[in-house]
């Protein structure tokens, strides 16, 4: 019987020291990058390590260094496509750093306190070089102690008026009064809101001002049995929405919902009440999420740059990680235009 070959060997980091005339350090430095290095020896080195098919070790590296390449991104809700698509947006231009994206699911981790002091105690366990928040920050001061402790930006939520940790967001009370304008300007003048819990959510505020302010322009006044609280930020929390809005003795003819899980559920449940959509009433969604352009009717709703906003947010914590401190970014939003309204 033959006798197995054996594995080949990792070269070592000694060997790319010795093939390209330098100390172990000088190759340490040059793969972390974390002395500046000749550009002479560094040609050497990384030809040497091409030579050698050379390969650091991840565990190595994080022993070395002290970082472990990874970077933590807290989700709020994993089946949320808004989420998700964020989510995709960050791992494509972590790869592009040289880090890894590990999502933590926040609602696991006890979410459900009403500070989140679970989600922190078993983030601060964690192991990773720097965070990314998407959760809700309203009501929840302790939060912002543990950004300080370590790089932190947050995505889409974040802290009115704290400069002292990065967000990148979009100008959600600008794209709500764009979403309103629009009904207005299609001769609605009875339009719902259907929102989310302003008690936790920051976009929930900025949303409903954005929607007052396009409404106040027109010369109109919300009426309050037009503004709702979704009871949940999804397809059965709009069908609710909906069969609230046709039991009163005017229904809306137009309604903006600020998610577009909302607005198709509210499409489904005007439908089940014998209401067609847009021809006796009319809906705008908030995100444009993928199943938003297929669904019948196809959803007239405001864009946000999802995977934009989570590359953002890698590219803005790198730069918090080597030290620095980038300033807040608003990303452009759009209005499309489909069927629905």
């Amino acid at each position: 019987m033959p006798t197995p070959t054996p594995p080949l060997a990792r070269p070592s980091i000694d060997a790319v020291a010795r093939a390209a005339g330098v100390s172990t350090a000088t190759v340490s430095r040059v793969l972390n990058r974390s002395k500046p290095v000749a550009a002479e020896t560094q040609r050497r080195v990384e030809a040497a390590i091409t030579e050698l098919g050379f390969s650091a070790s991840p565990l190595g590296r994080a022993l070395s260094t002290g970082r472990s390449g990874q970077v933590l991104l807290l989700v709020p809700n994993f089946a949320n496509p808004f989420h998700a698509e964020i989510v995709r947006g960050a791992v494509a231009q972590a790869r592009q750093h040289g880090l890894a994206v590990v999502p933590v699911d926040v609602e696991a981790m006890g979410s459900d306190s009403n500070d989140g002091e679970g989600v922190l105690l078993a983030l601060a366990r964690l192991p990773g070089d720097g965070v990314i928040s998407l959760a809700p920050l309203i009501g929840r001061p302790n939060w912002r102690a543990a950004a300080l402790a370590r790089p932190w930006v947050n995505c889409s939520e974040y802290a009115p008026g704290d400069d002292a940790v990065p967000h990148v967001s979009i100008d959600h009370k600008q794209a709500a009064t764009d979403a309103v304008q629009y009904l207005l300007n299609r001769g609605h003048r009875r339009i719902a809101l259907v929102n989310g819990d302003e008690r936790h959510h920051l976009f929930a505020r900025q949303r409903r001002a954005g929607f007052e302010a396009a409404l106040q322009r027109a010369g109109l006044q919300p009426e309050p049995a037009l503004l709702l609280t979704a009871s949940t930020m999804d397809y059965a929390g709009g069908m609710q929405a909906a069969a609230t809005l046709l039991a009163l003795p005017a229904p809306p003819t137009a309604v903006f919902a600020v998610a577009d899980a909302l607005a198709i559920g509210i499409i489904k449940g005007f439908k089940r009440g014998g209401r067609q959509v847009p021809d006796d009433v009319a809906v705008v969604g908030f995100d444009d999420v993928p199943i938003a352009e297929v669904y019948e009717p196809a959803l007239t709703t405001i864009a946000q740059p999802m995977p934009a906003l989570g590359a953002a947010a890698v590219d803005m914590l790198v730069e918090r990680m080597a030290g620095g401190h980038p300033a807040h970014r608003v990303l452009p939003h759009r209005l499309v235009l489909r069927e629905s309204a």
